[in-house]
């Protein structure tokens, strides 16, 4: 139970990695609110009887759709503790085949989103000198995964931007982290015919993909008092492949 009594926020928590951090944070005793472009309500109602938990149809991309879930946790529950910014698209092309419209939408939503979320969430945790916020890069920063010029531009951002964001918060007593996940068994992976998982399998030392749950566990840790002490690090997690 490391984050009890927090009020956590996570985005694009309808599925994937947002859903199994949802439920190891609920499962920690944090009271969670889970956002989404679609799915955020159904995902909070099955998750409901690991804890209190509150699903939210929001676009991160739209200043107004934020202010208004974070407004709605203020006037209930009176404190922001932690946010996982894990809202996040793939809209994959070729470089000289993407369109302005495709690298667009994906810096607009994976890395201004996390800008706008961040920014909204800050006065109360600078008010209060708490806070924790972790970031959901990918090991596509590193590797530059084969046409994703926008999403790998897009996750990198995140890490310079969890730099900057941690040297300008500690004074507040906010902590900023990243975690670049690679090889995760979500539904994106999923949906990869079996023999590009296989291919994929050959190169993580572990041989098997994570869960979101594992994922989970590690931003847990790092939104709880236990890594008080780490702040501006882009942790990876990806079996061992880098």
């Amino acid at each position: 139970m490391r984050l009890k009594g927090k009020v956590a926020i996570i985005t694009g928590g309808s599925k994937g990695i947002g859903y199994g951090t949802a439920k190891v944070f609920l499962q920690e005793g944090a009271t969670v609110m889970v956002c989404s472009s679609k799915g955020a309500q159904d995902a909070a109602a099955e998750l409901s009887s690991l804890g209190t938990i509150e699903g939210f149809k929001v676009d991160v991309s739209k200043k107004e759709d934020i202010q208004m879930l974070v407004d709605h946790v203020l006037e209930k529950y009176k404190r922001i503790d932690i946010l996982i910014n894990n809202g996040g698209i793939t809209q994959d092309a070729q470089m000289y085949k993407m369109t302005e419209e495709q690298f667009d939408r994906v810096i607009e939503v994976n890395l201004k989103g996390t800008y706008l979320f961040s920014k909204a969430v800050l006065p109360a945790m600078m008010e209060q000198k708490y806070g924790k916020i972790v970031n959901l890069s990918s090991v596509s920063a590193f590797n530059g995964a084969f046409g994703q010029s926008n999403y790998a531009a897009s996750k990198a951002g995140l890490m310079g931007m969890t730099r900057v964001m941690a040297k300008e918060l500690g004074k507040y007593g906010i902590n900023v982290n990243a975690v670049a996940p690679g090889g995760i068994a979500t539904e994106m992976l999923m949906a990869i015919p079996e023999e590009g998982k296989q291919k994929r399998l050959e190169i993580i030392p572990l041989k098997r993909f994570g869960t979101p749950e594992e994922v989970g566990y590690l931003c847990a840790f790092l939104s709880s008092d236990e890594a008080g002490y780490i702040s501006g690090e882009t942790i990876v997690i990806d079996g061992g492949r880098s």
